[in-house]
């Protein structure tokens, strides 16, 4: 079989990243019968969603969906997972690509029972990026307790006298510090890009005290603090004293639309706002939450019958004003924002315990660009090209969106990347 330009055409797929839209991409290409390679530069799949409490619209936890798409890869003899690997290069065109990948070593090989016996004698200790810094891990590790493969990882930070130990604690012999970094090259006809988003870099926006003050915090440390293997086991404190807040604000459009940082609307944002407003309803029935809204977004039936909710809560206030301004009370750790209430022109002084920014999503390839033949806007999004084709766009690596239309747009995509096939 051919493509247009007569070259010989692979019958194999591509997927770079795991993340929820990646596992459906690689799903539903495998399970019509194509061959698919599932590249993820982590140690485990799951991507963002495995890092939430719930996610939309049926606030489910991550082990809703992740749990089953998990056993339909293990029971699909078509996917090849290939974790901690990142794509170095492609060559060649549609139907015909010659991908280069490399895989860094684990330094734990298949017969890892996740025992974690290395975890306990293991002294060496790193940040967990996981928890954005909250806290750390040793660096004998499981990357989370839903991950996939179910597999430890060491971390080369490890010393010697660590490393004899972890070896030594294994009973199954899985431990090889001897693994080392590989690269292959591998042939296949569609490459789908599902490489996501990161969150906003909030130490860049200047005026909202982001890494000057503890006890203002991003969204997604936020949703790790409320969630049970987070940093504090689910339970709400603020980090400078573990005090149980009984006020929070969120800034909405923390970089978002804004000309200096993000230019667009992440999606996202406000629904993550109302959700953690419930996350602290539940723990903190009298707690005051103070919303500071440009205009709220709740895309679709569902999410403007969850916004009504909130906004009949007597204790969730949404004031419709910018935060310009942030500093810190001496001596409480109290944060002191100013906004200005733009219905009724008043400007707006306000002491809180905590102080939540709701930093957008920004494309993973504006920071890191694939060594591939890709077009972007200007924000970073790879843009589809439908009429050349081979290789597409599917998820947040295309436009910001929630975990239901990153998953319908990965279903498209796989349709594409066959499409391609059957040229």
């Amino acid at each position: 079989m051919t493509t247009d330009n007569s070259a010989p055409v692979s019958g194999s797929i591509m997927v770079v990243g795991g993340g929820i839209s990646g596992l459906t991409t690689a799903l539903e290409a495998a399970e019509v019968g194509y061959e698919v390679f599932l590249i993820e530069k982590e140690a485990s799949l799951g991507g963002r969603v495995s890092q939430l409490k719930h996610y939309f619209p049926k606030l489910c936890p991550p082990t809703c969906g992740l749990e089953i798409n998990y056993k339909r890869i293990k029971d699909n003899k078509k996917i090849k997972v290939m974790t901690l690997s990142e794509v170095q290069s492609v060559s060649g065109s549609a139907g015909d690509y010659t991908v280069t990948v490399k895989t860094s070593p684990r330094y734990v090989n298949e017969n890892c029972t996740a025992c974690g016996e290395c975890e306990k004698v293991c002294n060496t200790e790193i940040p967990n990026d996981f928890n954005f810094g909250m806290d750390r891990k040793k660096a004998a590790y499981l990357p989370h307790n839903m991950a996939f493969p179910m597999r430890f990882v060491m971390d080369a930070a490890m010393g010697t006298d660590d490393r004899d130990k972890v070896k030594e604690a294994c009973k199954y012999d899985a431990v090889d510090f001897e693994m080392s970094e590989k690269t292959i090259d591998l042939k296949v006809g569609s490459i789908v890009w599902n490489t996501g988003w990161t969150p906003y870099d909030a130490t860049r926006i200047d005026n909202l005290g982001f890494g000057r003050y503890q006890n203002v915090i991003t969204n997604m440390m936020f949703e790790r603090l409320a969630t049970g293997n987070g940093p504090t086991a689910g339970k709400i404190v603020r980090p400078s004293d573990d005090k149980a807040p009984q006020t929070v604000a969120f800034a909405q459009c923390a970089g978002s639309r804004d000309e200096d940082h993000l230019t667009y609307c992440s999606y996202i944002c406000c629904m993550a706002s109302l959700k953690h407003a419930t996350y602290i309803r539940e723990q903190y029935p009298d707690a005051k939450i103070y919303i500071y809204y440009i205009d709220m977004r709740t895309p679709g039936l569902k999410y403007e019958k969850f916004y009504a909710k909130l906004k009949a809560d007597e204790n969730v206030f949404f004031v419709k004003g910018k935060v310009a301004e942030v500093s810190e009370e001496s001596g409480s750790g109290n944060i002191k924002l100013v906004a200005e209430d733009t219905l009724s022109g008043e400007k707006i002084r306000q002491s809180v315990d905590m102080l939540v920014l709701a930093t957008g999503m920004q494309p993973t390839c504006a920071i890191d660009k694939p060594n591939a033949d890709l077009n972007y806007n200007e924000e970073g999004f790879i843009l589809n090209d439908f009429q050349k084709g081979g290789m597409f766009a599917a998820g947040c690596a295309n436009k910001p969106a929630d975990v239901v239309t990153s998953n319908q747009n990965a279903t498209g995509m796989a349709l594409k990347a066959i499409q391609t096939l059957r040229r």
